[in-house]
């Protein structure tokens, strides 16, 4: 699976029922990029779609259980692998490093 597809079913199963427009904000692509991601995963049934009880107009995205195994397989080798990647700094020298990387990205957003 695509690294875009897996980000997609990682956030629909961290957000839990979440609606299109704010699944794409939150993964930073544009609506139709995460719209044919979803189409895919509802394809291969890792996500799918249900309607929002508070407004029938709205439909939701949430994991189904073989969508909620995957991501949360991948999440488990994702922490693994970071472990051994940053495991060699100090819990000090890992709090430098992610203000370091977060003031990165934010000099890429402005």
């Amino acid at each position: 699976m695509s690294t875009p597809r897996s980000k997609v079913l990682f956030e629909v199963n961290r957000c839990g029922p979440v609606r299109l427009t704010d699944l794409a904000r939150t993964v930073g692509i544009t609506q139709g990029t995460a719209s044919t991601l979803i189409d895919a995963l509802v394809r291969e049934g890792l996500i799918e779609r249900c309607a929002d009880d508070s407004d029938r107009r709205v439909t939701l995205l949430q994991t189904t259980a073989a969508g909620r195994r995957q991501a949360e397989t991948w999440a488990s080798a994702y922490t693994a692998a970071a472990h051994e990647l940053f495991g060699i700094l100090s819990a000090k020298e890992q709090v430098v490093l992610t203000e370091l990387l977060q003031r990165l990205a934010d000099s890429i957003s402005d």
